[in-house]
């Protein structure tokens, strides 16, 4: 069976020359915008531990967030096959990274945090089970050399009376 193949093709641009380029270490912003036609610009720099800018994403950041959001889109999906209405579903990933010696470093895990609200009469069990079948999906998830673990809750979902 022939494999399906998808390309992704970004455009960014480093905005952080503040006149002297990178002449020292110090005399450069690590800003950048990540676009691609027809979508928002990300703004983006490096962590501030590393000179960037705070109230823009890092890369660091932007990789938790593509496993979290990849995890939940094919969750989402296996829900939608398995007649479980998902209502509600919020996660707060948090990534672990080390640096090494040499000024380098990596990812020693993300844990997924998802909390996920379901319509009543939902089978339970088989939501978390999903979990464990979109972690095993995920084109992220089989991507990276570190572990993705998920810590789900789910709940009943009980809307509330608008007065």
């Amino acid at each position: 069976m022939a494999h399906k193949q998808h390309s992704y093709t970004l455009n960014i641009v480093w905005t952080g020359n503040l006149g002297q380029g990178t002449s020292s270490y110090r005399t450069y912003a690590r800003n950048h915008e990540i676009s691609a036609p027809n979508k928002l610009m990300i703004p983006g720099s490096s962590d501030p531990a590393f000179r960037g800018d705070g109230t823009r994403y890092n890369p660091e950041e932007l990789l938790v967030a593509s496993a979290s959001t990849c995890h939940m889109l094919w969750y989402l999906h296996l829900c939608a096959d398995a007649g479980i209405s998902v209502m509600q579903y919020t996660d707060a990933p948090v990534g672990m990274m080390v640096e090494t010696e040499n000024g380098g470093g990596h990812f020693t895990e993300i844990i997924l945090r998802p909390t996920v609200m379901v319509k009543a009469g939902a089978d339970l069990a088989q939501a978390h089970e999903l979990h464990d079948q979109a972690h095993h999906l995920c084109y992220i998830a089989n991507s990276v050399n570190f572990p993705i673990r998920c810590d789900a809750s789910i709940f009943i979902f009980h809307p509330t009376l608008e007065l």
